[in-house]
């Protein structure tokens, strides 16, 4: 609970008078708040099916967002991870919530995990527990906070670092499984991959510690887990599409966020490779 109050003293009251984006950010920062207290503890796993569960750490962080969230724009729909929608059922904006990504990591004692604060179409914060580093968007611009102080965030593909998300399942398959990207023979020849297991790799996209990050799936533009990487990827510059190349929408299949346009046309090539 101090988290929570320390996010609305941060926001002045009760933080309605706060832009989006501080919104964003100070539910971010509650919920990494939550995340980092639990570290290093026994977590009794709740199972969610197909291998997915959630820790206590999940819920405290969601519990903590959402408190936030409630307080500072009580007519806005909520949708979490583990809690499901609520909210005014006829609210005109929704707010995205997964309050940890990279439940399995964290749960092994892993500190690559990422909370994910995204209002749909518009601010969005990713907040890294451990570096203490708040990545956000008002929607138009994207900035990193560390210790107080706002850097705007600069993709670059200098790195060649490529972060590829290997969990099943592979909706696109067989035409494309973002696993078999690592086997051509001209990913190799120009990039090198990660394994993060966290979305916090496409946060890292925008601010130049990747050059790209490629996922399976189907629209993501309303996922929990996607819309806050995916807003800063966008406002930073990135060059945001399907793994098919189409634009994001109802009819993805899957993310590719690179840094750059010749990040970008070098995967989405390896891609259509795979895919013909």
């Amino acid at each position: 609970m101090p988290g929570v109050i320390n996010s609305l003293v941060s926001l002045g009251g009760s933080g309605r008078d706060a832009t989006d984006a501080e919104v964003a950010i100070a539910a971010a920062r509650a919920g990494a708040q939550a995340v980092r207290a639990r570290y290093g503890k026994h977590h009794t796993r709740v199972d969610k099916g197909a291998g997915d569960f959630a820790t206590e750490a999940d819920l405290a962080a969601e519990r903590a967002i959402l408190d936030v969230l409630r307080a500072a724009r009580p007519d806005d729909a909520l949708l979490g991870e583990e809690s499901g929608r609520q909210g005014p059922a006829d609210a005109g904006r929704q707010w995205l919530v997964d309050p940890l990504c990279g439940t399995l990591n964290y749960a092994v004692g892993s500190m690559l995990v990422a909370v994910n604060v995204a209002l749909r179409g518009g601010a969005a914060a990713v907040a890294d527990p451990f570096s203490g580093e708040v990545f956000h968007t008002d929607g138009d611009t994207a900035w990193v906070r560390r210790e107080g102080r706002d850097a705007p965030l600069a993709p670059t593909a200098a790195s060649q670092l490529v972060d590829v998300d290997l969990d099943p399942p592979f909706p696109n398959a067989p035409a494309f499984r973002a696993v078999d990207l690592l086997a051509h023979p001209g990913f190799g020849e120009r990039f090198r991959p990660r394994v993060v297991s966290t979305t916090l790799a496409l946060a890292w996209v925008a601010a130049g510690k990747r050059a790209a990050y490629v996922t399976d799936g189907g629209d993501l533009t309303g996922s929990v887990h996607f819309a806050a990487g995916i807003a800063l990827c966008r406002a930073a510059g990135c060059v945001v599409t399907g793994v098919d190349g189409a634009p994001l929408g109802p009819r993805g299949q899957g993310l590719l966020a690179a840094a750059d346009a010749e990040t970008h046309a070098r995967l989405l090539a390896l891609a259509r490779e795979q895919r013909a």
